[in-house]
């Protein structure tokens, strides 16, 4: 049952004087008379803090210090072509820090100075181009905030639940504010041919990654972004340049983006075929799954993020988002999916963008199945996971997007699991 908005306080008034020292959210008046944190001048009002130039560029306080990107260390062989997580457990609103947003490289982050950068155009268009940086600063700029997810995100969960925590099960995804010009602005001063089917695009790292994409998507939001939340891309997100293909799976967002090529077929490459596509049980595959579907996750509680409060007024949150639109709904169930309470959205959804959630509850100290059940523009409804495996087998890889279940413990810690 939600809270009335009066309960908080009355909570507050009615546990106050029993509760103090024992988790309560607030102390009675007395307890805070005597708290020396009140009653005495601490270290922080005794001196002088740090000047205006002690850190040039800004960094979270050390206190922040755990709030990481953190990576597994016996999913790949070394860290060069591997990836790491985003701490979405520790994070509130929608927007990722570029410190905090997970890399995935293919053989490492690369170093490339603006003055060195070079973008090719070529294939089917009336005049091959090469722009530096400069170039592309001189065309009309557009900003988006949209999501960007790996289409091995939640892979590990296919056959059971494998990672104590929604860093790991889910933090292969960031969300950040994008800068950069339309891909149609480049492709229509080349001179694209009107009949031309598809565009390759090609990373300047030592990887080579390509990716196919269809001239309808190309021409319609694909961004070539050289900013990221108003500064700079960093090095392990492309620096100087990189693609920005909104809603599609994180592979086809090319980073050191360095070639375009128009053509009338696809071009097949390793990225296409011996990964990225998904073996069904049959022995079939599924190809060119560019979208990704709707999720969601509770963020807190869960694994890393435990209520530590006792029981009382409490805020479940997290993050839902959609490669085909915007979420308009997110319902979340604390019974393992026999009961929902529809949550509260912070905003209304934005296109191919996260959206945060809260459900403010009362919790009585009994164990949840926290779960999270995301809705969008379209009228897709995130599947369970054995929905999803009754389509596509237990081997796959990616495009897990099935409902994550949290059990939390009446001590507060809570534990990923499945529930059948």
């Amino acid at each position: 049952m939600s809270l009335r908005p009066t309960s908080r306080r009355a909570f507050l008034r009615g546990s106050a004087a029993a509760a103090v020292g024992a988790g309560a959210l607030g102390t009675s008046a007395g307890a805070q008379a005597a708290d020396p944190l009140i009653t005495e001048v601490q270290p922080w009002a005794s001196g002088l803090g740090d000047g205006v130039d002690a850190t040039p560029y800004g960094l979270p306080i050390r206190y922040e210090a755990d709030v990481i990107r953190r990576n597994v260390e016996w999913l790949t062989a070394d860290t060069i072509s591997s990836i790491n997580f985003t701490p979405i457990h520790a994070l509130d609103g929608t927007i990722t820090p570029q410190g905090c947003a997970f890399e995935r490289h293919h053989s490492g982050a690369i170093e490339l100075r603006k003055q060195e950068y070079r973008l090719m155009i070529n294939g089917l268009v009336d005049q091959p181009l090469v722009f530096t940086y400069a170039d592309l600063e001189r065309f009309p700029r557009e900003n988006h905030v949209y999501f960007c997810e790996c289409a091995a995100n939640s892979g590990m969960e296919w056959a059971g639940a494998q990672l104590n925590g929604a860093q790991f099960t889910h933090g292969m995804i960031h969300n950040m504010e994008y800068t950069g010009v339309p891909l149609r602005a480049l492709l229509e001063e080349a001179g694209f041919d009107a009949s031309a089917k598809w565009v390759y695009v090609e990373g300047a790292d030592a990887s080579s990654n390509g990716r196919s994409i269809p001239m309808e998507k190309a021409l319609d939001d694909v961004l070539v972004a050289f900013k990221a939340n108003g500064e700079a891309l960093r090095k392990e997100h492309g620096y100087p340049v990189r693609l920005v293909v909104p809603g599609w799976e994180g592979n086809m967002w090319i980073k050191w983006l360095r070639r375009i090529e128009v053509l009338n077929a696809p071009v097949e490459s390793r990225e296409e075929t011996s990964k990225y596509t998904d073996t069904l049980a049959d022995g079939t595959s599924r190809k060119w799954t560019w979208e990704m579907d709707a999720k969601s996750v509770i963020t807190s509680p869960s694994p890393q993020s435990p209520i530590t409060h006792g029981s009382g007024p409490l805020v479940i949150t997290g993050l839902a988002w959609s490669g085909r639109g915007a979420i308009t709904r997110v319902d979340v169930s604390k019974d393992g999916g026999i009961t929902w309470e529809t949550a509260r959205l912070a905003k209304p959804g934005e296109r191919m963008a996260l959206s945060r959630f809260y459900l403010d509850t009362d919790w009585d100290g009994s164990e949840m199945l926290l779960q999270a059940r995301a809705m969008d523009e379209t009228g897709y409804v995130q599947p369970t996971k054995d929905q999803l495996r009754e389509v596509r087998g237990e081997n796959s890889i990616y495009h897990n997007n099935g409902i994550q279940t949290w059990w939390v413990k009446p001590n507060g810690e809570a534990e990923n699991v499945e529930i059948s």
